[in-house]
């Protein structure tokens, strides 16, 4: 079924001469993941140490980042691919360095104008606070042996508190603050400046020299011109290095990552003095393909399949501790694996339990289409996604684009062929609807239409209410609310089953049932008990004799189920399952109830709006009105149903579709390897 793919373990020994050899192929490869050795896990084995190379390339790399950051070069840049042997051998010229001396003599230029432009902002700010004061000469504030001086700016007037202790000039204003320049003998010093203190007075540097204030400030402004200009200039060169070395320092960083993280290798594995050995896992259809390649490429290293991990528990539990978890390598095709991000919110599967992924891609969009059930609201859904899946980079945005494209599609053709409506509204008059122009078919005045386009539009004449169901019908409720209970049963049902194939895989059949048998039983007889007593109930029709069948047969099934339950997980369990069994299964009745809840709520609001503009109340104006409120509200009720259908949808499949048969906490399979963006080998270089 849905297993993740089988995996094989593969010990690779080779003399440690040819150890970088052996790191190229392997990341060439792609397909091995790497079993971390542990201190004395083999006797004479040690870790191995970092190659010469990893050193020098973390220190380069280092610096290539801290260009990057201050030319403002992110990920997103766009450059040119650089072949991998040009970007190494500017590399190995010390190309590193020399651009680093270049950038930093700029962005030194740039430092020290962006601290002188700081720093004359302050003065100038300090002038234009004391050109406020009848004081014009800087040397006027200081100099004096007997006499303290204090300026700065408080936040109420001091003068008063002050009284005659000295001179005081103050100044106020409600958008630039107050400022006030106070004079008074030594002795009076401390006295004054507690007064300044409780009126909120914070002290300025009153700027050095000799002459007019005015002039000391057109003199701060002109030089703070001049700086402005010089950085400019600047960041003009600045804007050059960013294009002159973008390229290379992108492709500078993926390679020099790539050697930090390929020289660092050796620390994760088993050395002596004069060997190596790695031990990984690899696909087992990849295993002879990997053998026979790194053999070829290495001709001093041997590589043995040690073995084809099965999925049995027995089989990991009989391992080597560092050996016992398989990696889990989920398999997909290009349209399942966009459903893989829910699957990943609980966790990553185990390497011998079913991948719910495919499942979740089955159920999650027919869910959400069957309750949104509008071709009008479908198309912007379709749209969207197709949007969100080209240009979203993040894995969150590409799920919701995902469920949006995908579940849009669903919503259309259920809005289409089943529920016939688009926009709360259906396409062809029936005896259900209450007024002509809540139709289409009545709005747009199509009275006479082909025969064969009712069917098209509304599926077949149903025999209730005229062609399509009526989400909201009377006659149509009581079989909604059944189908949702009756696709709950499928669900939950193939949910048990894939418990009882999990346990089975992992410890075989009769492990398998009776540990997760018990479950299955119990719930298909409660189904069974339950939908005979709904005949008993006279809620369904059926033959005297096969209700107390159905009743019988489901009520010795839940008997068995029982015991089963009781044996694997205790007699308390059977308490709890029983119950869980009718509200787990009313649990999908949600799938109707929303559905009919949004055409109730897009049916109210088009009998406000469309009647407006149909009928012409109040007018030019009210029509006006009424298709502004249609498209407020119509847009309401298409966010309402991303919110409420992508929230329900994706709840059945994780808390009551996976919680059946799912534990997860799996170790995803992280192959050695790097996507190079930046740089192009010079294979692929050679076939452009």
């Amino acid at each position: 079924m849905f297993l993740p793919e089988s995996m094989s373990r593969i010990v690779i020994v080779g003399s440690n001469s040819c150890i970088d050899e052996t790191i190229e192929a392997l990341y060439d490869l792609e397909t091995v993941h790497l079993i971390d050795h542990t201190v004395d896990a083999d006797e004479g084995f040690t870790l191995g140490t970092p190659r010469p190379y990893s050193p020098k390339a973390s220190e380069r790399l280092l610096k290539v980042r801290a260009m990057e950051k201050d030319l403002g070069i992110n990920k997103h840049t766009k450059t040119a691919p650089i072949s991998e042997s040009e970007i190494r051998s500017q590399i190995t010229s010390d190309s590193v360095e020399s651009i680093e001396k270049e950038v930093r003599a700029v962005l030194d230029k740039r430092n020290d104008l962006n601290q002188r432009i700081t720093e004359l902002n302050a003065k100038k700010k300090n002038l234009e606070l004391l050109a406020r004061l009848p004081i014009d000469q800087l040397e006027l504030y200081s100099g004096y042996k007997s006499i303290a001086s204090m300026v700065g700016t408080v936040s109420s007037d001091p003068t008063a508190a002050l009284g005659d202790m000295g001179e005081v000039y103050y100044d106020s204003s409600k958008k630039e603050g107050n400022v006030v320049a106070v004079f008074v003998k030594n002795d009076d010093r401390t006295k004054a400046q507690n007064i300044l203190s409780e009126n909120g007075f914070m002290e300025i540097p009153v700027p050095e020299g000799t002459g007019s204030v005015k002039e000391a400030l057109a003199a701060t402004e002109a030089e703070i011109a001049a700086a402005e200009a010089d950085l400019e200039v600047v960041q003009k060169e600045t804007e050059d290095l960013f294009e002159k070395h973008k390229a290379f320092l992108r492709a500078s960083d993926e390679e020099l990552t790539a050697d930090a993280e390929k020289g660092t290798l050796p620390v994760r594995i088993a050395s002596t003095k004069y060997s190596f050995v790695i031990d990984a896992w690899v696909p087992t259809k990849e295993a002879e393909n990997v053998k026979a390649s790194i053999e070829s490429r290495v001709p001093q290293t041997f590589v043995e399949i040690e073995e084809n991990r099965g999925r049995r528990e027995e089989e990991a539990e009989a391992a080597e501790e560092r050996f016992k978890t398989a990696p889990t390598k989920m398999k997909h095709g290009k349209i399942s694996k966009l459903f893989e991000y829910p699957t990943r919110m609980v966790s990553v599967p185990k390497y011998n339990e079913v991948d719910p992924t495919v499942l979740i891609a089955i159920f999650l969009p027919l869910f959400f289409g069957f309750m949104v059930g509008d071709a009008g609201y479908a198309i912007p859904f379709i749209i969207l996604g197709i949007y969100g899946l080209k240009y979203a980079k993040l894995a969150e945005w590409r799920a919701i684009a995902t469920v949006l494209l995908f579940g849009g599609i669903w919503a259309f053709i259920f809005g289409f062929f089943i529920f016939g409506e688009a926009l709360g509204m259906h396409f062809i008059e029936g005896e259900h609807e209450l007024a002509v122009a809540s139709t289409w078919q009545g709005l747009l005045g199509l009275d006479n239409l082909p025969d064969a386009l009712p069917w098209l539009l509304n599926g077949p004449e149903f025999d209730v209410g005229g062609p399509g169901i009526h989400k909201i019908g009377e006659e149509w409720v009581g079989f909604l609310l059944k189908l949702s209970v009756y696709v709950g049963v499928i669900h939950l049902l193939l949910g048990f089953c894939l418990a009882v194939y999990n346990k089975s895989v992992q410890h075989g059949f009769v492990h398998g049932f009776l540990d997760k048998g018990g479950q299955l039983l119990c719930f298909v007889g409660m189904v069974i008990l339950c939908y005979g007593l709904t005949a008993f109930l006279g809620m369904t029709d059926l033959e005297e004799n096969i209700m107390y069948t159905m009743m019988g047969v489901g009520g010795a099934i839940v008997v068995v189920g029982s015991i089963l339950l009781a044996r694997a997980e205790g007699a308390m369990q059977i308490i709890v399952e029983l119950p869980d069994t009718i509200g787990i299964i009313l649990s999908y009745t949600r799938l109707t109830a929303i559905c009919m809840s949004k055409a109730g709520m897009a049916l109210a609001f088009n009998y406000i709006a469309i009647e407006m503009i149909a009928m012409g109340i109040g007018g030019t104006a009210g029509a006006i009105i009424g298709f502004l409120v249609f498209v407020v509200l119509q847009l309401m009720v298409w966010t309402l149903g991303i919110l409420s259908c992508g929230l329900h949808a994706l709840r059945l499949q994780l808390v009551e579709f996976m919680i059946r048969f799912y534990e997860g906490d799996g170790t995803e399979f992280t192959p050695l390897k790097f996507k190079h963006i930046k740089t192009i080998s010079d294979k692929e270089v050679k076939e452009a």
